[in-house]
Order: structure tokens, then sequence, then C-alpha cells
């Protein structure tokens, strides 16, 4: 048997501090997990049921420590937006998985952004589509090396927090979940069968905002480093 056209290759995500890397399976986002975000974005902040979207496994951009990664900024938009997150890897599958036992599955975590273009998701959401052209772009995943849960044990309590050409945009703290990583993990099990490789970018807090080509974005999760990424 042959292939009829070559294989994509394998999308993968760096492990901190060793020469292994993660392989990617899919890529789940949780939306409007921060309260303060919800608030900025017209929304109700109370504790409803948490919603998600996806991403192509390929819309990753690995964000190398100490180097600044590029993002090219893509068609179709006049305004795209910065969301800085925590992001779990998912180490040990399973299927409707009790909270209690949920951070038993999580591999690691990392430094991501959500790239968004706003101004196609107001329209999706206004339409009542589905956001894929406004969140599943090419590029839109970029992040930084995974760490083992194990070396970052205080990365629910941890700060969070983007600048742009230097000047402070986003600035809060993983503690303020509304869904913790725990409760995503388990409400997520609920409706897909959980995969090693799969990560979920877990939500950004509030501050979100364009950025321009030539302006750099710097973010970072303490515990986690930081990342770098140019748009471009």
């Amino acid at each position: 048997m042959s292939h009829a056209v070559p294989p994509a290759p394998p999308v993968t995500v760096p492990v901190a501090g060793t020469t292994d890397v993660f392989p990617v399976r899919r890529i789940y986002c949780v939306g409007r997990n921060y309260a303060a975000h919800a608030r900025e974005m017209g929304f109700d902040p109370d504790r409803e049921p948490p919603f998600f979207f996806c991403k192509p496994a390929d819309a990753i951009v690995v964000a190398a420590p100490g180097q600044t990664a590029d993002f090219p900024y893509p068609p179709g938009t006049s305004n795209v937006h910065h969301e800085i997150e925590l992001v779990l890897a998912i180490g040990r599958g399973g299927r409707n998985i009790a909270v209690e036992h949920a951070l038993e599955h999580v591999y690691g975590y990392a430094v991501g952004l959500d790239m968004t273009r706003r101004d196609l998701q107001f329209q999706l959401r206004d339409k009542g589509r589905p956001w894929d052209l406004a969140k599943a772009f090419d590029h839109s995943a970029p992040i930084g090396p995974l760490h083992p849960a194990a070396t970052v044990p205080g990365i629910h309590q941890a700060a969070i927090w983007l600048q742009v050409d230097g000047a402070d945009r986003q600035r809060s703290s993983v503690a303020h979940l509304i869904w913790s990583v725990a409760e995503t993990v388990s409400c997520l099990s609920q409706y897909f069968e959980l995969v090693p490789g799969d990560l979920v970018y877990t939500g950004t807090p509030e501050g979100v905002g364009a950025v321009q080509r030539g302006q750099t974005m710097r973010g970072g999760i303490d515990g986690l480093g930081e990342i770098s990424v140019r748009v471009v």
C-alpha cells in the first residue's frame, strides 16, 4: 500500500529540558473561561457550562525559548487579536473522567496563544455560525515548550501575562479560571474520548486586543517561562 499523496509531517511540541517531543493529535479550546474576559466580550460571567471549539493540529507554531517565532498576519481580516492561555497536554486518555481524577490525565502544561480574527468572530457569532474562520486558521496556535506537570506544582495559582512591544495588555492569574483544569478535562471527556497527544487551550483573561504587522507579543506563565511571537 502506498499513499495517494505525501503524508503531512507529524506536528510536535518540544518537552522542556529534554530532547523529547510531544505528538499533537487534536487541539481543543475553551471559550470565555475568565469572568473579566467574558465581561469585555459583552457576556454574563456567571458560571455557565463551558463550551469548546477546535483548531487543527497544524495550526501549531512552536516558540522556542530565547527565540522569536513568526506569526503571519492572516488574510481575510483587519482585526487580529492575541489571547494568552494556559495549555494543558493529555498524557493518559479516557472518557467520562471524574473531576477528582482528571489531573492524573494531564501530562504537562505550556504557554500558548489563541490568535483570533476578531472581526470574523463577531460576524459569525451574530449570524449563529461556527467560529472556524475566526479561530482555526493557519498559524493560529503559537505555543512554548511543554513542562511535565510534576515540575510545576504551583501552576493552578500562577500569574499569566502578555505584553505587546513591551506594553502590558493582559495580566491575571490561572486561579481566576471559571472552570479549573480538572473541571475542564472532566467536562470535555463527556463529549470526546481524550487521547494522549490532545492539547487543551484553557481560555484567556481580560485585556485582549489587536496586533499589527511588525509588533512583538511576549507572554508567560509563572513556572512555564515565556514565549515571544512577532507578527509578520
